[in-house]
């Protein structure tokens, strides 16, 4: 028979109410914190350990979840205890059920009592198999031995599934999940090339696939464009991506963006009125995978025997979050050192020599991503990660290698608006009754955090795309379990399918225009846009259209070209979410013309020596 899905302890749809325990040792190891994959905090001894231990050490401790109704129970994932001070496993174990919670049965085999395979470590998750699935309301975890220089803690999942209730008149609706008929299931490698064949061959008029290079395995990075004019860059017209799977074993967002793929096209064709605008007014790039080669490594362990970190990263063992280059540093040593600061490049900074040579420990991932940045002019992004609630803003490496520090960018606020958008409407982050995940209480925080304030990530993606591009990015953490159930996907579609839109939206707020030669009329890129107290610069694209997100208010806005006098406007951004236009034109200097005028053989017109005073050949 097919296995059943897990109850929920890693997702928290189990409630702490429905764990209990015969003993435990403390708070910080109480039955609620059994649940499987759970991280716990540094300090032992805190409120956040990582697992429930048992305070005796005997045969007769229990760990017990009830799963409130009937439930064919076919198997237990168990795991030891995350600590970074001690080592503490259960060997094997025995399981007992019960429809009452005094009478208990325990699991045969054949004529004897099972006793089921526990952990060698205290990470890798081992599924132990029911010999008969067997339906009850409650299950126990009774440990028969465990790690002999330590005590009894596990962590652990049950798998189950409900017997149906006649009499539950909710249970259709419960099991949808979401009313989205989208293809709500993990996709390998190549299922996700089919969904997306599948997406273009439904809307061929919107959507473009491309890909940005290979993986270190050789397996493609498969980009979905969606716009009205996919396969090319219009003018004015803001370019948004999404990037998911940089962890191959934190899954949810490539779901969330394959899904994402199908809702946009087919409400599109439907004429969902927000969904047209988003599509004509945005050209949007999803990148579902940007780790294939983990995630196929996660996949096919599947999602409860991943484990915490099984595919997080690329074949060669880089950790593509740390694997950019570290450009906060360069931009903070030349401040430093600068008798002038207002003169240190804020933007644009070039990438290292060193970063550049073949023998870098560079990810060729990490190098086709860099590359797809530097040919788009990308002017919004979320990173889509999992393992966490909260959404993090730049800059997420700290100054002087502090390990934790709140390390703001000139945009803060604009950041934070930003983050805030996207955790505010996320059905999970912005409910207030949510138990917290691991070990931090992200809730006190309105869910969203300076990347440096959580912990310091030097070579970051979103750092990175700040300082060397003119795309703002943030961090999401979808998800408390990192790969969850394929049963769980509808309902983390409906936890995020408004938050995915409305962050979208958000790339059309602040200013933008076009920034044109007075006399040609010709665009002019790369002119440097400066806003009056944002210290962070940006420049125009390849066409000389600009896009510079803020926060409503009136600002001075200074652009400057080489070979151009400086153009200064005063632009007000309103409260709507549509972008202010504010064009410039800008005037050659006499000495620009007179270069180009030389260069080309021509006639030096009579204003242009009177300018500049040269006498005439």
């Amino acid at each position: 028979m097919n296995y059943c899905p897990p109850l929920g302890l890693e997702s928290l749809r189990v409630d702490d109410s429905q764990i209990q325990a015969s003993s435990y040792q403390r708070s910080g190891l109480g039955p609620h914190r059994g649940r499987l994959n759970i991280q716990s905090g540094i300090e032992d001894g805190d409120l956040y350990d990582g697992a429930w231990c048992a305070e005796y050490k005997d045969q007769h401790q229990w760990l017990q979840v009830d799963a409130i109704y009937h439930t064919l129970f076919t198997g237990v994932i168990l795991q030891g205890r995350n600590s970074i001070w001690s080592w503490d496993w259960v060997h094997t174990y025995k399981v007992q059920l019960s429809n009452d919670s005094v009478n208990w049965e325990t699991c045969m085999n054949g004529t004897e009592e099972a006793i089921f395979e526990g952990n060698q470590n205290p990470e890798t998750p081992v599924l132990g198999r029911l010999p008969v699935p067997t339906v009850a309301r409650f299950i126990r975890i009774n440990p028969q031995t465990w790690y002999f220089n330590g005590t009894i803690c596990l962590r652990a999942e049950i798998m189950g599934c409900r017997v149906d209730d006649p009499t539950d008149i909710y249970a259709s609706e419960r099991e949808l999940g979401s009313k989205d008929d989208l293809d709500f299931r993990h996709h390998n490698y190549k299922e996700m090339r089919k969904l997306m064949k599948s997406v273009t061959e439904e809307c061929p008029d919107i959507t473009h696939v491309y890909t940005i290079g290979k993986s270190y395995m050789g397996f493609k990075l498969y980009v979905m464009v969606i716009s009205d004019n996919p396969s090319k860059h219009e003018l004015g017209e803001p370019e948004f991506r999404y990037v998911a799977g940089m962890h191959g074993n934190e899954v949810l967002g490539r779901e969330l963006v394959l899904n994402l793929m199908q809702y946009l096209c087919r409400e599109y064709k439907k004429g969902n009125q927000r969904v047209v605008r988003l599509v004509t007014e945005t050209r949007i790039h999803l990148l579902p995978s940007m780790n294939p080669d983990g995630y196929e490594d996660a996949y096919v362990k599947g999602s409860e025997l991943a484990g915490w970190a099984d595919g997080r990263y690329s074949f060669e063992g880089i950790d593509l979050n740390h694997n950019f280059p570290d450009l906060n540093n360069i931009m903070w040593d030349a401040q430093e050192t600068a008798a002038d600061k207002s003169k240190v490049s804020n933007h644009y900074i070039p990438i290292p020599e060193y970063y550049t040579k073949e023998d870098a420990m560079v990810a060729p991932e990490t190098r086709a991503v860099i590359s797809w940045m530097q040919d788009i002019p990308f002017v919004l992004s979320a990173n889509l990660h999992g393992g966490e609630l909260v959404v993090t803003y730049p800059f997420d490496c700290t100054r002087d290698w502090a390990p934790v520090e709140d390390t703001p960018t000139a945009d803060n606020a604009f950041f934070r608006w930003l983050a805030t958008v996207y955790a505010s409407t996320n059905l999970v982050m912005a409910n207030p009754d949510r138990r917290i995940c691991h070990s931090e209480d992200f809730q006190s925080h309105n869910n969203i955090i300076n990347g440096g304030a959580w912990h310091t990530v030097p070579g970051s993606m979103n750092d990175f795309s700040y300082l060397h591009t003119n795309c703002f990015e943030v961090t999401v953490e979808l998800s408390c379990d990192k790969f969850p159930h394929a049963s769980e996907l509808p309902i983390e579609w409906e936890n995020n399918k408004e938050s995915l839109l409305v962050y979208m939206e958000q790339i059309h707020r602040g200013i933008k225009g076009v920034i044109r030669d007075k006399l040609t009329k010709q665009g002019i890129a790369d002119a440097v846009i400066k806003v009056e107290d944002h210290d962070h610069d940006i420049r125009s694209a390849a066409d000389g259209d600009y896009w510079r997100l803020l926060n409503p208010g009136e600002y001075k806005v200074v652009v400057w070209a080489e070979g151009y006098f400086p153009s200064m406007r005063r632009c007000n951004v309103g409260m709507e979410p549509h972008p202010t236009i504010c064009d410039f034109t800008m005037t050659k200097t006499p000495l620009q013309r007179l270069k180009e005028i030389r260069a080309k053989g021509g006639k030096i017109p009579q204003d242009l020596q009177l300018r500049l005073r040269i006498k005439p050949r």
